[in-house]
């Protein structure tokens, strides 16, 4: 899980180098300019050198894009929306179009979340019955007999996903 440093500029206008949009979003140089040449990210100014600078705005939209995309979300979707506000013709109209995204973003992350903690909970029971054969040395039965193993079974009934694993049947 990413976590957020508190920001904190090195130069004394208050605005953030490249390195240091880096730094505090736990990204690689590449990845903050990847995502202004992306436009993603635009940077306020640049230095006589030519190197960009950033404001605070642009760190916190870095967050949360890099927190989407760790999330499941493809780059074009998350430009799309941080664009929604600014293609329409009224606050208004803005507001309403920005909720509706904002409600079918939630109903797809909680439909995830559900999947993510039933998927949790079988891959859990297949990595319990799996600690009975953390010991197997049994060539008898190892590989291809470990559906007759009798150790397998001794926790209660096998989930769907060790079967799959360890090719046993579910069903006995």
């Amino acid at each position: 899980m990413r976590r957020r440093a508190h920001p904190e500029p090195r130069r004394k206008d208050g605005l953030l180098t490249t390195g240091d949009m880096a730094r505090l979003s736990q990204n690689t140089l590449r990845t903050v300019r990847f995502y202004e040449e992306a436009g993603v990210l635009e940077p306020d100014s640049r230095t006589r050198g030519g190197h960009r600078l950033f404001g605070m705005r642009e760190l916190r939209k870095l967050l949360l894009v890099s927190d989407l995309r760790a999330a499941g979300f493809a780059l074009e979707e998350i430009r799309d929306f941080l664009a929604l506000k600014h293609r329409c013709q009224t606050g208004s109209l803005a507001s309403q179009k920005i909720v509706a995204r904002l409600d079918e973003q939630l109903e797809l992350m909680n439909t995830r979340i559900a999947l993510l903690k039933r998927l949790a909970v079988e891959l859990d029971a297949a990595r319990t019955h799996l600690t009975v054969c953390a010991n197997c040395t049994d060539p008898s039965t190892f590989p291809a007999r470990c559906d007759s193993c009798t150790k397998l079974g001794c926790t209660g009934r096998i989930p769907d996903a060790l079967g799959v694993l360890w090719d046993v049947d579910t069903e006995r």
